[in-house]
């Protein structure tokens, strides 16, 4: 029956309403329709009864009652129609059934909002619950960070309650590891009803505010806009410019602006990949340099013939900026398997050379003292008969490590990214367990630092001799704790594992 205001319920809810025989709802939402209601008989489980709530509204049906089971907004929307078609005991409208089964939409809480703000829902958004009640919150955080990186718009329902205060900070946090900090949101409390609040704020504001389960904020894209009071989002993306990866990509990559036709693209993040593409480059290629952060736009190397594009991933920025290009060169880490997968998939899209650089193994013939083990889950069961574990692995699988290791305490090394930090913090590493630094880090100094901190055991990556996998190795058995080492993915058919044998290659074009 929509927000919550008379006006604005459907008038096929309404003869609903007025029809029937017998109503369930949660009882506030019968305070916003009570004008509509006569003697029907009226159930009214606690807010938390959801469950409850269906299993009765599909009794009354089965006795023969005409039955309204009522929600605000609309009710196929996080609300009740999903709980009620999982207990059906058969098909609505078969011959088994017991009645017939009706869903009436209403007005859900995005658009009501977004009709208050303006209109920023004008192009593909999405909507996101932060409940964690019916939900793991690891899939609301995976699922915040692939519509970050979409740069889609966005509603987030069920934003804030008592017991539930840090999860919308670190959604917003995950929004701005790819949208900008200037980019326009609005906030809206008790739409359509007494008291309500609106206004219009920016993503980085978001982050000193606070609200509640009234609350529903709207996260606009790139080209959301602001005018006086009001939001809105361009019904058309005609000028979307090819390295504009977010609104103030410009500023930190202003080179992303004028990249070279007929370049050779190199997808590095690492420090070997970063130094092919100096390789490349001096060779007298033309060299695109792709990193995908700020950290790695800072420490990224120059040369004349080198043009760096940086900024977060995206598939259709990508696309874009590789029109024109003459190859590809993925030198990503091995185990970023994501961001290989899809430029593979770009290039075949584009009918460009793909080729493959992925720095050799270190692990040795000599496994003493090294644990393999085939993923991350299993590196967190090896590593919890310790007390005290190092985890060498950086931030990406972070929060699958401590959610499979809970008894261990973690100490962590990674990269000197405020985001990055951020997140360790959030997913519970104690801050004197943490250490922000660049490496790679030498023998001496990982056993000096696994000796201060009385480390048991360490989990690592074959993350080659680039990755410092030596030096850990050595430092691990000087110390007499095993090295549990997550193995590899699958290499991909044709990678190379020279630098010499891609220069080769690319002359070969």
């Amino acid at each position: 029956m929509g927000p919550g205001t008379l006006e604005l319920v459907p008038e096929r809810a309404r003869r609903a309403l007025q029809e029937a025989e017998v109503i369930v709802a949660y009882d506030l939402y019968l305070k916003w329709v009570r004008p509509l209601l006569g003697t029907q008989e009226i159930l009214t489980p606690p807010l938390t009864q959801e469950k409850y709530r269906a299993e009765l509204a599909i009794q009354k049906a089965r006795e023969g009652y005409r039955v309204a089971l009522v929600s605000s907004g609309d009710i196929g929307i996080y609300a009740m129609a999903g709980l009620v078609f999982e207990d059906l005991p058969v098909e609505p409208g078969s011959p088994e059934s017991d009645f017939e089964v009706e869903v009436i939409p209403g007005i859900t809480s995005a658009t009501a909002c977004a009709s208050l703000l303006g209109s920023p829902l004008t192009h593909d958004f999405a909507t996101l619950s932060l409940s964690d009640l019916l939900c793991p919150w690891e899939w609301i955080e995976h699922r915040a960070r692939h519509i970050a990186q979409a740069d889609l718009a966005c509603v987030l329902y069920n934003v804030q309650s008592k017991t539930r205060q840090e999860g919308v900070y670190r959604v917003l946090r995950l929004m701005l590891q790819h949208k900008g900090p200037d980019t326009v949101c609005g906030v809206v409390r008790n739409a359509y009803r007494e008291d309500q609040e609106v206004r219009v704020t920016t993503l980085s504001e978001l982050l000193d505010q606070s609200f509640d389960m009234l609350t529903t904020i709207v996260i606009g894209n790139r080209f959301t806009t602001r005018k006086g009071r009001w939001m809105y989002t361009p019904r058309g993306y005609n000028d979307w410019q090819a390295g504009a990866e977010t609104p103030d990509a410009s500023s930190r990559a202003p080179e992303a602006r004028a990249l070279p036709s007929g370049a050779v693209w190199v997808f590095a993040g690492t420090r070997d990949g970063s130094a092919l593409a100096v390789q490349l480059a001096e060779a007298g290629e033309q060299v695109v340099l792709s990193v995908a952060s700020d950290l790695g736009a800072r420490v990224a190397p120059s040369h004349p013939n080198l043009s760096l594009y940086s900024g977060p991933g995206g598939m259709e920025a990508r696309r874009r900026a590789l029109t024109g290009a003459r190859a590809v060169v993925d030198a990503t880490h091995p185990y970023a398997v994501a961001i290989t997968a899809q430029v593979q998939t770009l290039t075949a899209e584009l009918g460009l050379p793909y080729l493959r650089y992925e720095r050799p193994s270190a692990v040795p013939d000599d496994r003493s003292g090294i644990h393999l083990v085939p993923d991350f889950e299993a590196a967190a069961r090896a590593a919890s008969a310790y007390s005290r574990v190092f985890l060498a692995t950086g931030s990406k699988d972070l929060d699958t490590f401590m959610r499979a290791a809970p008894g261990a305490e973690v100490f962590v090394r990674l990269t000197p990214q405020p985001q990055v930090i951020e997140r360790a913090l959030d997913l519970g590493i104690h801050p004197a367990n943490l250490c922000a630094m660049v490496g790679p880090f030498t023998r001496e100094f990982n056993t000096a630092q696994w000796r201060a901190w009385n480390i048991g055991a360490v989990v690592t990556k074959d993350s080659g001799d680039e990755g410092g996998f030596p030096a850990k190795l050595a430092a691990a058995r000087d110390l007499g704790v095993p090295l549990i080492v997550v193995q590899r993915p699958p290499a991909v058919s044709g990678a190379m594992h020279d630098a010499r044998d891609v220069l080769a290659a690319v002359k070969q074009l």
